[in-house]
This record gives C-alpha cells, structure tokens and sequence, in this order.
C-alpha cells in the first residue's frame, strides 16, 4: 500500500534479532494453502515468523518455530477484531485492543 519510492527502499524480506530472539518478516506471505511451509523455508532459523497483508491475525506453532500475523490494530478488514501480537519470553500471544 506504500508509495513505489519506499516499497524500493525497502527489503522484501528482513530478519532482525532483538532480545536474542530471531524474527523473520514479511507482508505478503502469498495464498493461504503452503503458507506455513513456505514461510519456515523463506525463514530458517527464525523462532518467530511475522506476515501481514490478510489483517487475519494468526499465531500458529509451526516445528520449531511461531508463525504470527498480528492482524491490524486499525483496520480490521475481515477479521473479527482490532488486534496486535505480543511476544514475552519468547511466546507470542494475540491482543484483541476491542472492549
């Protein structure tokens, strides 16, 4: 949804560690049916792996690692709820931010 001069900018894929903990990112984790696998290839030794795109949150554990889309905590879109995930000690949990 950025602006073609930023989307250049930026990577397609990045793994930043913070904490010690390894965490694979990217927006578009492509259809719905493989995903999980793909991203555990795209991202190996990652013990979180974070997508967005759908705004459907998601925390899965997949082998030995998360696969977390926290969904959107301002547009929702087709999901149920305004949300957002957490990751404390290395355990990813999904906030819903609605009362």
């Amino acid at each position: 949804m950025d602006e073609a001069a930023l989307r250049a900018e930026l990577p397609a894929r990045l793994v930043v560690e913070a904490e010690g903990l390894r965490v694979g990112l990217v927006h578009d984790a492509g259809p719905a049916q493989g995903r999980h696998r793909r991203l555990l290839d795209a991202f190996p030794n990652c013990e979180v792996v974070a997508y967005g795109h759908t705004h459907l949150p998601e925390v899965t554990r997949a082998a030995v690692s998360w696969i977390v889309n926290p969904g959107s905590p301002t547009e929702r879109r087709r999901a149920s709820a305004h949300t957002m995930v957490v990751i404390e000690a290395g355990e990813p949990e999904l906030v819903s931010l609605d009362p």
